[in-house]
């Protein structure tokens, strides 16, 4: 037997609940479990609490029980306690782990490990890093002994010092170029990447440190050059150390590639090298869009080179040569916008 708790909805709207007390019976004949109401204590809103609990009281004095032995409710489960011994994060390790999957990220690391013939927990360092960096940006040694011990739920790296996160950060820097690679033809057949137009820009990020780097390094059978230079800095610390972070994209923005260059690198001195690489991934062919920080005639020519095509924004010193090339010229303007008019005209070779 059990409490049973019916409600009836009345005309004007408003719903009436009724206690009674009930059991399930099994009839035979329709095959089925019935509920047949033994005794009936009225509505809800009139009810004799008083009579109910001296109910209660009896039945507890027959089977020598508390109310606090009583079972749990009706359609509930008693949970029992728990004692909360530690909270770790789990939403942006899973989102992660697809996106590092789904982007070809891990397969990528995974080949060259192979190929490497290395059993050290690269993928997972460099995993633990990309993931830290999505939910909680800080240092490898934040990493290693905050956030992988104290709040994400990585199974798999803890454990993990900083100096294995340095060391797959030094295989990253062997394989970075063909990991890149997979992972944009990846996401280009993944996401269908435009590439027949090219976006191309830099960057710098400074360091607080005192003194640049001097010396190149030799690592992996290759030689570095020092990156850390003082150079013209595009956040004003021009008194800082820096190194120049280069990007390419594609129309809406996605990544094709990247580059890290030494901080005293001219923006008119990456054109070449930029060109170059994007040719070796069979992008040689799309169009090259740069602002006036890459305009120069060395660049023009490379960009020219092999019937290359590109657009270079024209710097505002030039402007009178422009006016003189082009504005002079006859010619219709084409309405690209509200506030924007062009006109096309073919100066010298093209």
């Amino acid at each position: 037997m059990y409490l049973r708790i019916t409600e009836r909805r009345n005309r004007d709207g408003s719903t009436v609940a009724y206690y009674g007390l009930a059991e399930n019976i099994w009839n035979a004949q329709a095959k089925r479990s019935e509920t047949r109401v033994v005794h009936s204590f009225g509505r809800a809103d009139q009810l004799d609490r008083a009579a109910l609990q001296r109910l209660v009281a009896s039945i507890n004095r027959v089977i020598d029980a508390d109310v606090a032995d009583a079972g749990p409710a009706r359609g509930k489960t008693a949970l029992p306690e728990i004692d909360i011994e530690a909270v770790f994060e789990l939403g942006v390790l899973l989102a992660a782990r697809g996106l590092w999957e789904d982007l070809g990220i891990g397969e990528a690391i995974r080949t060259r490990i192979a190929r490497a013939e290395l059993t050290a927990p690269h993928e997972t360092a460099l995993f633990a890093m990309a993931a830290q960096r999505l939910d909680e940006p800080a240092s490898k040694l934040a990493c290693a002994t905050r956030w992988l011990p104290d709040i994400a739920w990585l199974p798999e790296a803890q454990g993990l010092a900083v100096d294995q996160l340095y060391r797959a950060l030094d295989f990253l820097a062997v394989w970075s170029e063909e990991i890149e690679r997979d992972v944009f033809l990846r996401a280009a057949d993944l996401l269908r990447l435009d590439v027949d137009l090219i976006f191309y820009d830099t960057t710098t990020a400074y360091f607080e440190i005192d003194e640049p780097d001097e010396d190149a390094e030799q690592f992996a059978d290759k030689l570095y050059a020092p990156l850390r230079q003082r150079g013209h800095s595009k956040e004003g610390r021009d008194a800082n150390p820096q190194i120049i972070i280069a990007l390419a994209v594609t129309r809406d923005g996605m990544p094709v590639r990247s580059w890290v260059l030494p901080g005293n690198t001219a923006d008119v001195a990456t054109v070449a090298r930029i060109k170059q690489d994007l040719h070796a991934w069979r992008l040689g062919r799309c169009l090259f869009v740069a602002d006036a920080g890459m305009y120069s005639a060395d660049n023009l020519a490379e960009l020219s080179r092999g019937l290359g095509r590109y657009v270079l924004a024209v710097p505002m010193r030039r402007v009178q040569d422009v006016a003189v090339e082009v504005l002079t010229r006859p010619g219709r303007y084409r309405q690209v916008a509200d506030n924007l008019q062009v006109k096309e005209v073919w100066v010298g070779d093209g």
